[in-house]
């Protein structure tokens, strides 16, 4: 039996596919040597919206802190790459949505009366109820569908306080994923060699020491969590998160 944690690496998590392992090892390579970051942190829940997880945190000279989020695929980059605009429309529209279930609730209780009233015996069995049971489980489960498509929608790439929480942020990708008419503003853009395809600029970042501290902090929970996880420990996530 192959080991996994051999094969691909101690800190490789179960749902990861050997591209992603592969890619984010490449960014924490750059960020190493190229960066010269001396902290580096995977999965890091950094404080801000929603205490977002990024795939890479880490500080650099004068501690300069750097994101690198790992893009194995186009469906992956687009999942995050929605502007304010577009959960906007996508709110708009629960209200048609709702409303659907709602008519479709309705007409299954109309069906229940006259089945009832019809034959009662075996109201269940007549065909006006099957019928209506059925849509109102088809839409009911579009709308549930809706409403998990807004809970995950992600405005990350274009979200001006998850952009104010580092110097520079960047994608790493493999060729083709991410193009330069494609990348985010704000963002640059890392190959999987690794190498610098787009250069990110740098912004403006309010710190303190309690900034920092709390940015240190949290790179250092992520790599307990993922080093006890290598060696198999069991821990609280509660407690080490």
């Amino acid at each position: 039996m192959v080991d996994l944690a051999v094969a691909f690496g101690p800190f490789k998590r179960g749902n990861e596919t050997a591209l992603t392992y592969d890619l984010k090892m490449a960014a924490w390579e750059w960020l190493y040597h190229e960066a010269g970051c001396r902290v580096i942190g995977l999965e890091v829940k950094l404080e801000g919206p929603g205490g977002r997880i990024v795939d890479l945190a880490a500080v650099g000279p004068q501690n300069t802190f750097y994101i690198v989020e790992v893009k194995s695929s186009k469906s992956d980059f687009s999942r995050d790459d929605h502007t304010a605009g577009d959960f906007s429309e996508l709110q708009e529209r629960e209200q048609i949505v709702t409303g659907r279930t709602e008519l479709a609730k309705e007409t299954l209780r109309q069906a229940v009366d006259y089945a009832k009233e019809t034959n009662p015996e075996t109201w269940r069995e007549v065909l006006a109820f099957k019928q209506a049971l059925a849509d109102y489980r088809r839409i009911a489960g579009k709308e549930e569908a809706y409403c998990n498509r807004v809970a995950s929608f992600s405005t990350k790439f274009h979200d001006p306080k998850f952009m104010g929480i580092a110097d520079f942020h960047y994608l790493i990708a493999p060729n083709g994923i991410v193009t330069r008419s494609s990348l985010p503003p704000q963002w640059g853009l890392l190959d999987e060699t690794p190498a610098v395809s787009f250069p990110a600029p740098r912004k403006e970042v309010r710190k303190n020491s309690g900034i920092v501290s709390n940015f240190l902090r949290a790179i250092a929970r992520s790599n307990t969590t993922s080093m006890m996880r290598s060696q198999g420990m069991g821990f609280s996530r509660d407690v080490v998160q």
